[in-house]
């Protein structure tokens, strides 16, 4: 597909042969396009993008947007306005508060011209903390004292198929599990992908590691990923010590601390809207 092709008329289907989860196709609108492949295939729907795949590529276009020596990314809150089609994508960054040590960043995910994501971004500068550094959190099994599951038992799509999943002892329980995920597949083809990109391009697969209900009977989707890191991660696999709540009105949470290969290294919260299946009949 060329750059030139407008994305609201053309037909569209993901290719299977690449080994990344979106190919850049130049230019456009004051962003860039990408057609998304296969991998980005998310699990509620096989016409969808995994929410994953597309924070991956938001990252990536963020930490791309007028970089700066010595600064590096404190947190970033994904608002999802709605279904996020697997079509070609477009993503816009912005400064919207600039500053020499604190600055905030802005970036629109837009597919066939309807906005579907909107992110945003603290960037801080870079200080030498070491003397008062630590964090008092349980850390997790290494990945090889882990069992290797296979994600696809409970849920479909191309996205799930990209990605291994480790579970750390005593294993997944309703509400409850501590897992490692990894993928060797970058965010965009041809381009250097910074650690921690690739670190939290799996970071929305939290919402499907831990479910406390059978996602073929209910639905429990979030409207929201929001991450904070502590410091730099390791991009060798992504941990997480995750919980699942759901109240009795419809409401849901999921609370992970996230994890590298050396310890603790954040937290993200998923808020969810939790609906019963609708009836096939």
């Amino acid at each position: 597909m060329a750059a030139s092709t407008s994305p609201e008329t053309a037909e569209f289907t993901p290719r299977e042969n690449v080994d990344a989860y979106f190919v850049p196709l130049g230019e456009h609108d004051g962003g860039r396009l990408f057609e998304p492949t296969i991998h980005v295939q998310g699990a509620w729907n096989e016409a969808e993008q995994h929410l994953a795949a597309s924070a991956g590529l938001i990252v990536h276009e963020i930490e791309r947007h007028e970089p700066r020596e010595g600064m590096q990314l404190a947190k970033v809150t994904f608002d999802v306005y709605g279904f996020i089609p697997l079509r070609p994508t477009h993503v816009r960054v912005r400064t919207i508060r600039p500053g020499r040590t604190i600055e905030l960043v802005e970036a629109e995910f837009s597919v066939d011209g309807r906005l579907i994501i909107v992110a945003r971004a603290w960037r801080l500068s870079v200080q030498d903390s070491s003397p008062v550094a630590g964090a008092d959190l349980e850390p997790l099994p290494p990945m090889n004292e882990c069992e290797r599951v296979d994600m696809g038992q409970m849920w479909p799509g191309g996205f799930i198929r990209s990605v291994e999943r480790f579970d750390a002892p005593p294993g997944y329980v309703p509400g409850r599990n501590r897992t490692w995920l990894r993928t060797d597949l970058p965010s965009v083809l041809g381009e250097e992908i910074s650690p921690t990109t690739h670190f939290l391009c799996v970071i929305d697969g939290a919402n499907g590691i831990a479910v406390r209900v059978d996602p073929r009977e209910w639905m429990f989707p979030n409207v929201d990923l929001t991450v904070h890191l502590f410091r730099r991660p390791d991009p060798t696999a992504t941990g997480f010590d995750t919980t699942v709540a759901m109240g009795e009105s419809g409401l849901g949470v999921t609370m992970t601390t996230l994890h590298d290969i050396h310890g603790p290294v954040g937290r993200i919260a998923q808020s969810l809207t939790v609906r019963e299946m609708p009836s096939k009949g």
